[in-house]
């Protein structure tokens, strides 16, 4: 592994370039990823929509999961392809092409006919239109982390790469946000004629608004450099990571495990979880929602700062205990019946769901420049593939026999993980910036 590069210097002043850099780079993204993620918010909807009627609600929710899921398998696709002319050519063209790619499938989700209008064709057009996105974003994440760590000086990559997250994190609380307004402002009956389509006709819109932002971005030092000193990878990059970093792959897909865990469980899945599992009100899940994710956008900054502080082994060892208490706190709350407790239970658990802030940091360090776009990018997506896709079918299975606090459950286990790995680091390798 690699503590970074040993061109920058540690110590130069944070800069007016480096907060445009970010503010722009945290601003795309959240607009990008409001596209990725609104879907999640909808699942009930296009389940009833997209599928035969009559289909009973739970095998159309697992249905329109699967959807979901694809999202999720495509993403090693994207970011391997993307990754790869990232480390060659620039991680400019790349970080604007994922986000052009990611606005034309949100646009035409909003556009689709319903089951009723073309039968069958109509998952398979959503599923199509859920496969493009998984492989803008595939992408894009890793690409964004890359290209923010290596704008700012050294000592500043834990509170840049935070940075970049809390705005992909905001693009979350934009569609949960948008979600509450809608349930808070419209009948069941209502959204499913049509209001449904409004958020993602939106997010085509905000997509084409992030194409431009990025026109304003420049090129980072770090890849100036390597193609000024001809240093840029010779071979295919994913090659070489799988060649002569492993270990470093290894650790970034278990830190990329906790971080799906906290994510799709806590922040996307848990508003219909709540709903289907504890009889709570479409509009209160929401706002709970809403108010997790405003918190865990602090979450991540308070994350990246530690980083910078006290080195990404113990920011990631804290951050691990504190999430797996509160998820337990969370959905333990919910099991003994207090209901009224579940929007501050709900914020507390998103501010803990910062420790996701930890893991781009991490893996930035683990890959050196010349594959350091496709190292992150194969490490973060093949994970995020394998455990993102798969956790809302296995959290369905788990639930028979583990009750309502399967989530929980499923959380803490992964917290454990986390603090595998934190342990590594501290010991073996004690990676600061």
């Amino acid at each position: 592994m690699t503590t970074d590069d040993a061109s920058r210097p540690i110590h130069r002043p944070f800069n007016r370039r480096d907060a445009k850099t970010l503010g722009l780079s945290a601003l795309g993204g959240a607009l990008e990823f409001y596209d990725f993620v609104v879907f999640v918010f909808f699942a009930k909807v296009l389940g009833a929509l997209f599928f035969p009627p009559g289909t009973a609600p739970w095998l159309a929710q697992l249905q329109v999961y699967g959807i979901f899921a694809a999202g999720y398998v495509a993403r090693p696709l994207g970011g391997i392809v993307m990754a790869h002319f990232g480390d060659r050519l620039g991680r400019k063209r790349m970080f604007t092409l994922s986000v052009f790619m990611m606005s034309v499938p949100t646009l035409l989700i909003g556009l689709l006919p319903t089951y009723t209008q073309v039968g069958a064709l109509a998952p398979l057009l959503l599923l199509a239109m859920r496969v493009v996105q998984g492989i803008a974003v595939g992408g894009e994440v890793p690409g964004a982390w890359v290209f923010v760590a290596e704008h700012v000086p050294r000592s500043r990559v834990g509170i840049a790469c935070a940075t970049l997250t809390a705005g992909l994190t905001a693009g979350i609380l934009i569609g949960s946000l948008l979600a509450a307004w809608i349930n808070a402002n419209y009948s069941a009956a209502e959204v499913q004629d049509g209001v449904w389509r409004l958020p993602f006709v939106l997010g085509g819109v905000f997509g084409f608004i992030a194409v431009w932002l990025r026109r304003w971005l420049e090129e980072t030092p770090v890849f100036v450099e390597m193609r000024v000193r001809k240093q840029l990878a010779r071979q295919m990059p994913v090659k070489q990571v799988l060649a002569a970093y492993r270990p470093a792959v290894i650790l970034s897909m278990l830190a990329s495990w906790q971080l799906t865990a906290a994510i799709v469980v806590i922040v996307l899945l848990t508003p219909t979880l709540v709903q289907t599992s504890f009889g709570i009100a479409p509009a209160v899940a929401f706002q709970g929602n809403s108010l997790a994710t405003l918190a865990l956008v602090f979450g991540c900054l308070v994350a990246g700062w530690a980083v910078d502080r006290i080195g990404v082994g113990r920011a990631l060892l804290f951050g691990s205990l504190g999430l797996g208490a509160a998820a337990y706190a969370l959905y333990g709350a919910l099991v003994a019946g207090h209901q009224a407790e579940f929007v501050a239970w709900y914020t507390l658990a998103g501010f803990c769901c910062g420790v996701v802030g930890v893991t781009p940091a991490l893996m930035v360090a683990a890959f050196p420049p010349e594959v350091r776009f496709s190292g992150l990018s194969f490490s973060y997506n093949v994970a995020y593939a394998v455990f993102g896709g798969l956790t809302p079918p296995l959290l369905a299975w788990l639930s028979v026999d583990w009750g309502p606090l399967a989530p929980a459950h499923y959380v803490a286990f992964t917290c454990l993980v986390g603090i595998g790995v934190a342990t590594w680091v501290i010991v073996k390798h004690p990676l600061r910036y």
